[in-house]
């Protein structure tokens, strides 16, 4: 029997974007349940849902990200849950293909595939220099096709950056019904999430690029990388990984991949 999936779309204010992303999820080949968690409801997202026959769940008071990504991931009831961001677009497949891959290999903690990225206004996006080098590492990471499982393979993926994008990912919840993001940070969440949930379990890759994720100033990642805060949370989980020297000299390189975030 395959497991059951869910898409969860975690929304913030009142994205242009949003509806959008909810056709992509609409137009599945494999129909998911969609449902929109948000603290933020604005007028008409209500209507919005129901037009795209998504069930919303209001929570609330907002307290931060990883508040908000905790709650959305608590209001699923399926196996597999992919927790949507708000701005990006998934190929119709995303489903079928996601769900096939945790019926090959059930123990698995996630499944991601692989991305591209497009403008603001929906324009494809020629994929930058730091996103390349991020393929490289899942490339050489799940070569020749298998499971990342092991430290070697996990050091590899992990180690030198987070080139897993988040909107790619879907959870398997059979293997970790009571996982929590952190919710002290901004922007690291997922790739301390990553770190954790592989450490005894295989990760999946898709190898298609199912998902476009959507670059503009106005994100949370834009936003994030222009206060700081993404500069100190990137040295907070190299510490963890590295020795302090090594660390310090694998973040150094790592923030050169900033300034190509929003060209």
């Amino acid at each position: 029997m395959l497991p059951t999936h869910s898409f969860v779309v975690l929304a913030y204010g009142h994205s242009e974007h949003l509806e959008d992303c909810l056709r992509s999820l609409q137009a599945q080949t494999a129909a998911s349940p969609i449902l929109i968690s948000t603290s933020t409801p604005f007028p008409g997202l209500e209507q919005l849902a129901e037009r795209f026959g998504a069930h919303l769940h209001v929570h609330g008071p907002n307290q931060g990200i990883g508040h908000d990504w905790n709650q959305g991931l608590a209001a699923a009831n399926s196996e597999l849950v992919t927790l949507v961001h708000q701005d990006d677009l998934y190929s119709p497949d995303f489903a079928e293909q996601t769900v096939a891959a945790f019926a090959r290999q059930t123990d698995a903690a996630f499944a991601f595939c692989d991305s591209g990225e497009v403008r603001s206004d929906g324009s494809r996006r020629p994929l930058a220099w730091n996103h390349r080098i991020k393929e490289l590492l899942v490339a050489v990471a799940t070569w020749p096709g298998s499971p990342v499982k092991g430290s070697t393979r996990r050091r590899l993926l992990l180690g030198f950056g987070n080139p897993v994008i988040c909107a790619s990912v879907t959870l398997n919840r059979r293997e970790w019904p009571t996982f929590r993001f952190r919710e002290d940070l901004r922007t690291n969440m997922d790739w301390l999430a990553w770190l954790q949930l592989s450490a005894n379990h295989p990760v999946l890759r898709i190898r298609r690029r199912l998902v476009d994720r959507r670059v503009h100033d106005g994100s949370a990642t834009a936003q994030c990388i222009s206060d700081g805060a993404r500069l100190a949370e990137d040295q907070l989980v190299f510490r963890e990984l590295w020795p302090r020297p090594a660390a310090a000299m694998i973040s150094y390189i790592y923030r050169l991949s900033y300034s190509g975030y929003n060209s």
